[in-house]
């Protein structure tokens, strides 16, 4: 049984970091682009960062790129998001999905919600001015 499991949400002020962890199970974690979203509330569902298990390469959005990392512990089947200079923009519900093959990592339909074959169920951010 496929589960993702995402931890690290709090929160922060303005400007401080947090980092996120999303850890799978149930399935070959190497095979899989792994894909961090967010969703703020009345707003729809932004992918903002991916990362191929198999090669490590990394993907982000531009409303988060040169802020935050992504990276993966491949021996536990766990990635991270790192998150710096955090804005009140930032708070939202984070999620961790997963979907076979790199192919979606490499092309960038990372970003499309509906490519995911699998949600954790999320971790809440929330950056105060």
């Amino acid at each position: 049984q496929v589960q993702l499991v995402e931890s690290g949400g709090g929160s922060a002020q303005a400007g401080g970091s947090l980092r996120l962890s999303c850890a799978a199970s149930g399935y070959t974690y190497s095979r899989y682009c792994m894909g961090w979203f967010r969703q703020a509330p009345g707003k729809e569902r932004e992918g903002i960062a991916a990362i191929y298990g198999g090669d490590g390469r990394t993907y982000y959005g531009d409303s988060v790129k040169g802020r935050f990392t992504m990276s993966q512990d491949k021996a536990k089947s766990t990635l991270y998001l790192q998150m710096n200079s955090l804005k009140p923009e930032d708070t939202a519900m984070y999620y961790c999905a997963a979907v076979f093959g790199p192919y979606s990592c490499y092309s960038g339909n990372w970003r499309t919600t509906g490519i995911m074959d699998y949600w954790g169920k999320g971790t809440l951010v929330t950056v105060s001015s």
